[in-house]
């Protein structure tokens, strides 16, 4: 059974811990700007729940015939945990044993948890924004308020950003301390081979 290095089974070990920090951190946000909040709104999303001014959000949102925004819009939020779970445990017994086809396995999982949420925040964003309320108070036609997937957007008044948090910023530390220890693990394979 082909094994990785220490060095690399300890670089799979901080990737799996580092992905705990998404049960306490925040992994989304999204934040808006108007000239009459120019201190800015901000929702930050957590993998079971969502906190900042999102009452407020809803308040504005609500003149333009927007969804209100709920944890029940969300039923990630039921089952992330456990997703997270798995794919912590998937690392630590990597490292563990050392197993390379459990590495391979690893970085696997990270990379579709990755897509399936950039996925997902795109379907989500794209409902919010375009399937608005026909009796609105405020209607712009042709107008879509789909908030950005990653980066800035104008949205009437409003300027909206939407990226990582804290917590997002940690787990694309641990994947790419996986791709370390994937690449590390390929180089050295390819010395020996050449040296054979």
């Amino acid at each position: 059974m082909k094994t990785i290095s220490k060095g690399n089974r300890i670089l799979v070990f901080l990737a799996a811990a580092l992905m705990i920090s998404a049960y306490f951190t925040p992994l989304w946000q999204i934040s808006l700007w108007a000239p009459q909040y120019p201190e800015g709104l901000n929702m930050k999303i957590w993998i079971d729940q969502l906190s900042g001014d999102v009452n407020i959000i809803n308040g504005v949102n609500h003149y333009i015939g927007m969804k209100h925004i709920g944890e029940e819009m969300f039923p990630e939020f039921s089952y992330l945990i456990y997703v997270f779970g798995f794919i912590i445990a998937v690392g630590f017994i990597a490292a563990l044993t050392g197993k390379k086809f459990l590495l391979h396995g690893y970085f696997l999982l990270i990379t579709f948890l990755g897509i399936g949420v950039i996925i997902d925040m795109h379907l989500w964003g794209y409902d919010y924004g375009h399937n608005l309320n026909s009796t609105a108070a405020i209607k712009v036609p042709g107008m879509a308020y789909q908030p950005p997937l990653i980066g800035y957007k104008e949205l009437l008044n409003f300027l909206a950003y939407s990226g990582p948090d804290v917590g997002g910023w940690i787990l694309m530390g641990s994947a790419l301390l996986t791709i370390l220890a994937i690449f590390f693990d390929w180089r050295s394979n390819r010395k020996k081979t050449a040296l054979t």
